[in-house]
């Protein structure tokens, strides 16, 4: 039997000067799955994400995430309900270190009474040091030690990626939403993105038992990508998009001798 769906997104259609980009796309995001997205550039992936996390506004259709309606929602409010994305090209704050980035992401969830903000010895205080916590927590899960106090602009685009993907685990999300983690990066770095989110879906237990995001996983990750070999690696299951509709859904195998899905975007060598 089948997970229940945490996210269900029902016929979503999404245009722009007349030019559909989602032409009535309808799926489901289960409980304790990867699910991959995939299609080839202009399928509407990106825009799929957007709609999901309040980015843009579908035209028609609903987006419900645990059982309430979402459609159109605004993405600080979403972020604060368990949606948390990266971005295909990276958005930081590139004048702040890799630690302040991700202390940013954590105001989501500090405490803004302004008494309690004023009283900062006291409850502020201790929640301010929970917060710096779970950063580091996150800084050493993600290998970014060595650059915590460098700002972020001087980073390389790898080690930018990781800092973007440490501030989308800050928000501690129900559903992480994952647009091109990998995109420019080499083969080793592709390796070490692809061990953490593995490592991320299946949680690391008590090696970090303060930080919950970490230590008990996050169960439910909706990853778009164009390297098929990891694709087929990690994902439970893959819902394939062109020129904005859904042409296949299925496991990895099934996806793999998809004739229709081979002939929009695998290509013959792919289902070998």
């Amino acid at each position: 039997m089948a997970n229940p769906a945490i996210l269900e997104m029902d016929n979503i259609r999404l245009s722009f000067g007349g030019v559909e980009a989602l032409k009535g796309v309808s799926v489901q995001v289960r409980d304790n799955e990867i699910l991959a997205i995939i299609g080839p550039n202009g399928a509407g992936k990106t825009c799929l994400l957007n709609c999901i996390n309040g980015f843009y506004k579908p035209d028609s259709g609903c987006i419900i995430f645990n059982g309430k309606d979402i459609t159109g929602i605004r993405p600080d409010k979403a972020a604060r309900m368990g949606l948390a994305r990266t971005f295909q090209n990276i958005e930081l704050y590139t004048g702040l270190t890799t630690l302040e980035n991700i202390m940013a992401a954590r105001h989501v969830h500090m405490n803004q009474n302004a008494l309690t903000s004023a009283l900062y010895f006291g409850p502020a205080h201790s929640e301010e040091i929970k917060h710096r916590r779970i950063a580091e927590d996150i800084i050493d899960f993600l290998e970014i030690e060595p650059v915590r106090k460098r700002v972020v602009g001087s980073l390389s685009y790898g080690m930018r990626k990781r800092v973007e993907l440490g501030r989308a685990l800050a928000l501690e999300p129900r559903i992480l939403l994952l647009d091109e983690p990998m995109a420019g990066m080499n083969l080793e770095e592709k390796e070490d993105i692809a061990r953490f989110i593995v490592d991320i879906f299946e949680g690391q237990g008590e090696t970090y038992p303060y930080t919950q995001v970490l230590r008990d996983g996050i169960k439910s990750i909706i990853l778009i990508e164009h390297d098929m070999g990891v694709v087929m690696d990690i994902a439970d299951r893959i819902v394939v998009l062109d020129f904005g509709c859904k042409i296949a859904e299925g496991t990895p195998e099934e996806i793999r001798a998809n004739p229709e899905v081979i002939a929009a975007y695998l290509g013959k060598e792919a289902a070998i």
